[in-house]
């Protein structure tokens, strides 16, 4: 017969008895309330996988084991990160990156954005890439200039807006042939006004297609807005998968500490108009999944790479808006991965707030 103390001992056994808030047995149900070691969503599934095995192997499948995992309370650090204000308005915040460049990672952030779109969520995508600015060739929108609304007695800036999705870059502001050559401040300082001083209005999704590597442009945003969650993008080769794990790290660092939604893998494999069929692992077969496995993160898409998308790009019609195509089926699939993973994460953790950074690669401040 299951008995408290037998289950007690178990749970001492197998080191998670200091987890656990609260133990009930009802007949061969077994109710347990736990404390996870991590907000992180992908701790949390990994305690509960475990928990789950370790029950069936000792006590059989007859018993059932009822679980229920919450988040632990904010560390010190944890809470020092407390600042910033949220942008009213914008639902969910995500932050579009990759560990290199030419992954394709601005292309993945204007397909789904145009995805989300035709779902019929509200979107907007900001190109925070400010020295290679794409959205406004990708988006047919090059010449535009945004004009000046005045919004509750301030003056704010109009987004670009083209095929449901509105849309703000640095691209918008200088020429087509114009080398933006500016220090970090400098470009921080334009993206925070792109940001704060636009009149975004009501979205459920705001994509931040962030410039590749880590640097001032990823700590500002991070710094200024509340990211829900990150999206990262990469080609399967081992080079390209080397800096993703970098990028993954910046998030997961214990004073930014933003989820990671999913990993999307671009360019994942090659198939020919006339054979669509047929794939041809170029650049490596599941580089992405692996990575993914790893550091227990989804895969949320498995982009291939296909002429039509680099094609649609250069005239500024995204793949992704092409009807009842295989390009428009693969985005609208890693889309709802995505939310899937976004939902979970709501769910399972507080809101994000703005990143306080409280230290400088180890640096103390300057002494007054």
């Amino acid at each position: 017969m299951l008995t408290k103390e037998k289950v007690q001992g178990f749970l001492k056994e197998i080191e998670v008895d200091d987890l656990v808030n609260n133990l009930q047995i009802m007949g061969n149900d077994v109710y347990i309330d736990m404390t996870a070691h991590s907000p992180a969503m992908h701790e949390k599934k990994k305690l509960e996988a475990a928990m789950k095995q370790a029950f069936i192997s000792e006590f059989g499948e007859e018993v059932h084991l009822k679980l229920k995992i919450v988040s632990p309370e904010p560390s010190e650090i944890q809470q020092s990160q407390i600042k910033g204000k949220q942008i009213p308005g914008i639902q969910n915040i995500i932050a579009i990156a990759s560990g290199k460049g030419g992954v394709g990672k601005s292309t993945v952030a204007a397909n789904m954005a145009v995805t989300l779109a035709k779902m019929g969520f509200k979107v907007g995508l900001l190109d925070a890439d400010i020295y290679g600015p794409s959205v406004p060739t990708m988006f047919d929108t090059e010449g535009q200039k945004p004009i000046s609304v005045e919004v509750d007695g301030k003056n704010l800036m109009r987004p670009i807006e083209n095929y449901g999705v509105k849309m703000l870059s640095i691209g918008y502001f200088s020429g087509a042939n114009q080398a933006v050559v500016w220090r970090g401040p400098m470009a921080s300082k334009a993206l925070n006004q792109m940001i704060r001083d636009a009149a975004w209005g009501e979205l459920d999704f705001l994509l931040i297609d962030l410039p590749p590597g880590t640097g001032d442009i990823h700590l500002s945003i991070i710094q200024e807005v509340p990211v829900t969650g990150a999206v990262i993008v990469s080609t399967p080769q081992h080079v390209a998968l080397a800096d993703v794990r970098k990028g993954i790290a910046m998030f997961q660092m214990e004073s930014i500490n933003i989820p990671v939604l999913g990993l999307i893998e671009n360019m994942a494999y090659f198939t020919p108009e006339e054979l669509p069929e047929n794939k041809y692992y170029i650049f490596g077969n599941q580089g992405a999944q692996y990575l993914a496995e790893d550091l227990g993160i989804p895969v949320l898409g498995e982009i291939p790479l296909i002429q039509s998308i680099r094609e649609a790009g250069d005239v500024g019609r995204p793949a992704a808006l092409q009807e009842n195509s295989k390009i428009a089926e693969i985005y609208t699939e890693t889309a709802r991965k995505m939310i899937e993973s976004l939902v979970e994460r709501n769910k399972n953790l507080p809101p994000t707030e703005a990143v306080k950074i409280t230290t400088m690669a180890g640096c103390s401040p300057k002494a007054k």
